[in-house]
Order: C-alpha cells, then structure tokens, then sequence
C-alpha cells in the first residue's frame, strides 16, 4: 500500500497540464482551458490512470495540449505530447480510409462481394438461403452480421496471417443476417486489413503507412509498437486489487487493422487537423492526400441509427443522440454540440477517444495507458464545458448563393408592392398554380394591415444553396418564413412561407 501512495503522488505531481498555443491561439489568455485542464485531471486520479494526455485541435492547429501522470511507472518518465499510446479501435478510421483511397484508385468496389478480394471466403455458409454476398461496404459500415467480439477480438492483434487464413477457411459464425442490422465487429476490420493486403500486394500497415502516415508527416506513428524507442513508449497498464499492473504488449499481426496503430498527441492532431479540413465542401485546391469528398464518406452511416446517451456526467439529463456507425467513425448529432463524428478506442494497457465537430473545425482527442480507461467521459465532459463557456466557438456560416439572394430580394419586393405582378417571370411553375396571384394579394395586405411596412434588408439564414430562412422588423411586430427555390436551371420560387411571429 505505501508503494501504492507513492505512485499515486507521483502521478499528482506530474498532473500539471501544459499548454501549446498556435498563432491562431496565440492572443488567448493562458488559462483559457482550465476548465477541460480540471476536468482531465481529476479523471486521471479518480480513474487511477499512470499517464495521459489530451489535445484540443482548431482550425487544423493543436491549440492546447494537457499532459498528466507517467509513461511508465519504473521509469517515471513524465508523459509528453510526443509520448507513444497505442489508440486502440481510432485506428479503424486509418483503416476505412485507406480503403476508400483503394476504391478512388480503382482497385477495388464497395459493393462488391468481399470474397472477390478474399477468396477464403468463397466456401462460407450463409444464415439463410436469401443472404446477400457480404460486401466490403458491410464491412466498413459494421453490418456484417457478426458477432460483437471486444474482449475477444482485443487479443487477437498478434495472429499471424497464416492462422487468419486457416480461421476464414473454416468459416465463421454469423449472429445475424448480413446487411440487416449494425452491430460493432474487430473481426470485420481485421478483414478490410486483408483486403488492403491483397489488393495492394503488401501488408496492410505498409499500405496505410504510405498512403496516410506518411503524406501527413505522422512520422512516429506506427503499428510495430517495439520499433519506436522505448524512452518514448507509454507501456500499458492495468488497475488490478488496488495496484497498477503492466499489461504484456502484444506484437504486429492481422488484427492491428482494428486497432493496433500507436501514436503521439502531435502526430494525431496532424490527423484530426486533416479530418476536419475536409469540411465544409468547397472549390480550390485539394492536396489530399485523400480527397476530401472521400474524407466525407466517414461521416455515411449505414442507415440503422440508433439512441445512444451522452458520454460524460452531462449524459444522464442530456438529449439522447441519434447515431449511426460510419465508416471508421459514428456519426452522431448532439443537442448541444450539434453534428458530430465520434470514436473510442478500448485495449488491454490503454484508452483513447476523439471527438471532431466538423462545422466548427474543432476536434478534442485523449489517450490514457490504463486498460479500457474509458476516456470519452472527460471528452465529452471538457466538451460541454468549454462550449457553455462559448470557447469552442459556432458553426461556420453557410454562404448565401447568388440564386438564393436574388429570390430573397424579390420577396422584399413583392410585399412592399403588395402583389406579384413586377415578379412573375422569377416564379416557378407551381407557385401561381398553389396559389393564385388574387389570393396573394389579399394575403399581403391583410399581412400588411396587421404589422405595417417592414424592413426587408435582414439578412437571409440559408438552409441550402436553393433554400433560406428570414425574419423581417416590421412597425407593429415581426414577419417570419422561410423560400425554396426549384431544382431548374435557373432556379425560380417554388414556395414561400410568410407569417406573423407569435408574441
């Protein structure tokens, strides 16, 4: 127990949280994000963690990095952001976007069937006679119909290839029918690593290596943990009848597809940096190195969406989320935080989490060196926080189009005329047949004979390149609605929503 206490202050007394401020970030006041600083540090000591670090990533810069405990409990070495953890279940979008680049390469399909890149899988016995060929698609979008295998599937990052092939040649089990319902599978993306293999005729950890690591300068990360030098490694360890226990680290093999990547807080940030540049879609140049409409895709999910509770002590009294499992990623949409891409990462000696809110270009990510650490709950927690604190800003604005503007002054026109007639020829070919001109004059002054003349200049909310939302001050009160235009060349007004705004 004294050992016990001694560790335990050695963490306490490394838990002192250090800043990186980018240019953008560089006016802040130091203490910007002390509350996400307070909120890790009490995780690490109440979850008995040796050692983490988190980083928070804006606009494609780490901003902030908060580093805690230790990298190893013999050593001492405090942990840095450049300390090594393996991230567990977050290298499954490393994955599933090497094998979308595959897909723009032409090398392979998304639909096809998997056994057409994994000929074991030929001879496999189906749950029913009417079952679809399972398809690499199903693969990413976990609707295989396997099993969930977390305890299982963690211990298998070591098998080797041979083993992998002689298991897929006796066939597997299905627990559904796939393609009917999501359920998470290690198994599935230990099988899009041997589709990256074989259709890029080297080890799957070389293909993601140089399509990714590599072009993002992510030059310490890797999937053969003992190659990186052990001065850097944060070992892994357990929380076991009241003491830290080293879990044994286990080796490259086929199943480091579904999580076996380690890497630092200043690698991953370059990652989630280039995640997040993906968003919004836009014109100009598109470096990759890949697209980002591809980058996009993580964010598809397979449409089984499900209900999920907030991660985090706000998650009890928070909106539920709707979520549905991407590719590599679950796509979700939060009360608060609005539209989200998510992941954890469970393993024996380690826990990580990352979450990205794409229409803010931020990102908040943490790795911790404890067995299954379940580091989404001072994510999430940080999150909130920083977000009722208006630090983590809004979402981007949507540009208004030229279409769209042009139809919205045309609005301001017709109700200050009080008839359609100056605006005919910018009306779609239903607008007059749901209602005719005769009725929209009526409709106009009684409108006007309720709140008076109103001013028109206010901005439009767009919705869409072709759709908008608007609120007019008027003398006696306010006018609100909403324009769609058609989907033509040009676009005209098909719908147009005015009313008053209710006291």
């Amino acid at each position: 127990m004294a050992r016990l206490w001694k560790l335990l202050a050695l963490v306490l007394a490394v838990s002192l949280p250090v800043a990186v401020q980018s240019q953008s970030a560089a006016a802040a006041p130091a203490d910007k994000y002390v509350l996400a600083d307070r909120i890790f540090a009490d995780y690490v000591l109440d979850a008995h963690i040796p050692g983490l670090v988190y980083g928070i990533v804006i606009d494609g810069q780490l901003v902030h990095v908060g580093t805690y405990g230790v990298q190893d409990l013999d050593s001492k070495r405090p942990v840095t952001r450049d300390s090594l953890f393996r991230i567990a279940s977050m290298t499954k979008a490393f994955t599933a976007l090497t094998v979308l680049k595959l897909r723009d390469d032409g090398r392979l399909r998304l639909d096809a069937p998997a056994a057409d890149y994994v000929p074991e899988l030929r001879t496999w016995k189906y749950p029913t006679e009417d079952t679809a060929p399972l398809r690499v698609r199903d693969l990413l979008n976990h609707v295989s119909g396997f099993v969930t295998d977390d305890p299982w599937g963690d211990r298998q990052q070591p098998l080797a290839e041979a083993d992998f092939t002689q298991m897929l040649r006796a066939g597997v089990p299905f627990t559904s029918t796939p393609g009917t319902r999501m359920e998470y599978s290690n198994l599935g993306y230990a099988l899009l690593g041997r589709i990256i293999t074989n259709v890029s005729q080297q080890p799957y950890a070389d293909t993601i290596t140089s399509t990714l690591l590599q072009p993002l300068a992510m030059a310490s990360s890797g999937f053969d943990v003992e190659k990186a030098p052990l001065e850097r490694r944060a070992l892994g360890y357990r929380w076991e009848d009241d003491a830290w226990r080293i879990e044994p680290t286990m080796g490259p093999g086929v199943f480091g597809a579904m999580g076996g990547l380690q890497t630092s807080a200043n690698d991953y940030a370059k990652w989630v940096g280039y995640l997040l540049s993906a968003w919004p879609a836009r014109d100009g140049v598109d470096s990759g190195p890949v697209r980002r409409s591809t980058v996009r895709e993580l964010q598809q999910g397979s449409n089984y969406p499900s209900l999920r509770k907030r991660s985090g002590k706000s998650g009890a009294t928070a909106c539920r989320l709707p979520t549905a499992y991407g590719m590599g990623m679950n796509a979700a949409t939060d009360c608060d935080l609005g539209s989200m891409l998510v992941h954890s990462g469970g393993y024996p000696g380690y826990g990580s989490h990352v979450l990205l809110l794409p229409d803010r270009g931020i990102g908040i990510f943490a790795f911790a060196n404890r067995t299954y650490a379940g580091a989404s709950a001072p994510v999430w927690d940080a999150a909130i926080a920083l977000d009722e604190a208006g630090l983590l800003g809004k979402e981007r604005e949507m540009p208004v189009s030229a279409d769209l503007a042009n139809a919205y002054r045309t609005l301001g026109a017709m109700y200050a005329a009080g008839n359609l007639a100056g605006a005919q020829d910018q009306l779609g070919v239903n607008f007059l047949l749901d209602r005719d001109a005769a009725h929209w004059s009526r409709e106009l002054a009684k409108l006007k004979a309720g709140v008076g003349d109103c001013d028109t200049n206010s901005a439009v909310e767009p919705t869409g390149a072709l759709s908008g939302d608007y609120t007019w001050r008027c003398t006696h009160g306010r006018l609100s609605g909403s324009l769609s235009l058609t989907p033509t060349q040009p676009p005209r007004i098909q719908e147009w929503v005015i009313e008053p705004l209710a006291p």
